[in-house]
């Protein structure tokens, strides 16, 4: 019975074609905030933070608006104080 098993493996093994995966490396972004050139986080300045706001008022996560971590919470109490004076609607119609 041993040798069955070891005959259906040997035929699996051969009957693959051994692949071999390429490593995509994304380069990463950096966040727009800090550098030499970085925009400055202010709740007043609407422009800037509409970009890191979605259509229906939602904030973009960090991986995909390449935001730190540190940057991102001073985003969100930024746009936070934006709505509460009424400078940015809370849902976009």
């Amino acid at each position: 019975m041993s040798d069955r098993t070891e005959n259906t493996t040997d035929r699996n093994q051969e009957q693959r074609p051994l692949m071999v995966k390429r490593q995509f490396f994304r380069r990463r972004k950096s966040c727009p905030f800090t550098g030499p050139k970085a925009m400055v986080l202010d709740y007043k300045d609407i422009r800037t933070l509409s970009k890191f706001v979605s259509e229906r008022g939602k904030m973009t996560p960090s991986r995909i608006s390449s935001v730190s971590a540190k940057k991102q919470r001073e985003l969100a109490t930024a746009v936070k104080r934006a709505r509460y004076l009424a400078l940015m609607p809370y849902v976009n119609t």
